[in-house]
Parts: C-alpha cells; sequence; structure tokens
C-alpha cells in the first residue's frame, strides 16, 4: 500500500502542470473514481483545508490522503511521492531557465499549457459545483465568496473561515427550527 501511495502520488505529480488546482481533476480520477481511496466530498474538504493552511494545496491533500490510508507513514510517503518530480524538474531547470525562457517557441508553449491548465481548473470546478451546491444556502455562500475574490480581493483564507462559520450557523437555525 505504501509503494502505491507513493506511485500514485508520483503519477499524479509528474503529470499535471500548474499547481493545487490544476492537479485537481487528476486527483479526482485517480483517488474518488479510479482508487475509490476518498469520496468527492472529502476531495474538497482537504482542498478547502488545504488552501487555508499554510503550504502548498497538492502537498496538503496529498498528506490528507496518505494519512488517511496509512496514518502518518501513509502521510509522509504521499507527500514525498507529489513532490519528487517538482524536486527532480526544478533541480533540472534551475540553471536553463534564464536562459530559454527568452525563446518565442518557449513562451507560445507555455502559453499553450496556462490556457489547457485553465480548462483543467474550470472542468472540475464547474463539476464541483454540481456535487455540491445542494439549495438556496450553498448557492447564496457560492455567490458571495465569488463576489468577495472577485470584486474586493479577499484572501481565501478569510473566504473558506468565514464560509465555514456560516456553515455553522446556517446549521444551528436548521436545527433550532426543527425543535
Amino acid at each position: 500500500m505504501l509503494l502505491d501511495l507513493y506511485l500514485t502520488f508520483l503519477k499524479i505529480g509528474s503529470l499535471t502542470v500548474g499547481g493545487g488546482y490544476a492537479m485537481l481533476p487528476m486527483m479526482q480520477g485517480e483517488l474518488v473514481s479510479y482508487r475509490q481511496w476518498i469520496t468527492d466530498e472529502e476531495l474538497l474538504d482537504y482542498y478547502a483545508v488545504g488552501q487555508s493552511t499554510p503550504g502548498i494545496i497538492a502537498i496538503n491533500v496529498a498528506t490528507f490522503v496518505g494519512y488517511k490510508q496509512r496514518g502518518v507513514v501513509g502521510g509522509i510517503i504521499a507527500t514525498l511521492g507529489i513532490i519528487t518530480p517538482s524536486i527532480v524538474v526544478i533541480t533540472a531547470l534551475a540553471g536553463l531557465i534564464s536562459s530559454i525562457d527568452e525563446y518565442p517557441l518557449v513562451q507560445k508553449a507555455m502559453k499553450g499549457i496556462n490556457v489547457a491548465v485553465c480548462a483543467l481548473i474550470t472542468d472540475a470546478t464547474l463539476n464541483f459545483i454540481r456535487k455540491t451546491l445542494k439549495g438556496i444556502f450553498s448557492f447564496l455562500i457560492l455567490a458571495m465568496s465569488f463576489s468577495l475574490i472577485y470584486f474586493f480581493k479577499v484572501p481565501s483564507y478569510a473566504i473558506v473561515s468565514g464560509a465555514a462559520v456560516t456553515g455553522i450557523i446556517i446549521y444551528l437555525i436548521q436545527k433550532r427550527r426543527a425543535k
């Protein structure tokens, strides 16, 4: 299982470009659909917690999944799997990056990669919206969060914290009404 954890996250880290959000579709496919190690809801929870805690989202998610599967050792192994490709690539490119980023071909390739990553993130976002919007309160939290981020540049940790508090308040109100 530990080798499987390492290789799964090595694959995710090797085949995705663009950071944690770009890894979301692959994590969803590998961890939720294919391996069934976690549910969609857990993946969303891990992303939310990973967004609001220090560190890189993908590494945080890998750590959470690894920990869920095999405790502390699993968390460490999954984390090592997700960071290995980055360490190798960064080490290899560190000396070259300043000399190759001036080439038009490299610039065009990066623009194409950025567009593809944007499409992947949009697809994952739309899938999660379909699965998480369950009523008017969910929609209002989505609309308010988007507005605060887009128009007022409110930091993500404040959005996640505010949404958590709002969710708790809504739950308590609904619970009180049920009595």
